[in-house]
């Protein structure tokens, strides 16, 4: 969200952001795992991640809280799109636990940092 600040850097000091950045670059080593055994896995995950620190980004530069919030739902879908992904290799046996460990743990961690930047920004109700 701009807000006369240079917005070219503003997003980048964004917790969640750094950590979805740092996810995005894990699941593109397990994407490489994945690519001879799943090449359909793979792609996804790949893009399924990057979708994630990109709409962080997008959503920062937007004008208004509600366009932010917005991408924040949609990073957060591709958050839980990520992590399905990363289940399902699991279970097709495409993927052992161990080489999934880091990014689960980078998933579940990105999912708490965007439910507390939502959060923050969501107008506070009154229980009237």
């Amino acid at each position: 969200m701009t807000d006369g600040r240079n917005s070219a850097r503003s997003y980048q000091d964004l917790r969640a952001w750094q950590r979805a950045m740092d996810l995005a670059a894990e699941c593109e080593v397990v994407s490489r795992r994945l690519r001879s055994r799943s090449a359909t896995l793979s792609k996804q995950l790949q893009r399924a991640s990057i979708s994630v620190p990109l709409n962080i980004a997008e959503g920062c530069g937007r004008r208004t809280r509600a366009d932010f919030l917005r991408h924040l739902s949609v990073a957060n879908g591709s958050l839980l799109e990520v992590e399905t992904i990363l289940l399902l290799a699991l279970r097709f046996g495409t993927l052992r636990e161990l080489e999934a460990k880091a990014a689960l743990e980078l998933t579940a961690e990105v999912g708490r940092i965007l439910a507390g930047l939502i959060r923050s920004l969501q107008p506070v109700t009154t229980g009237h």
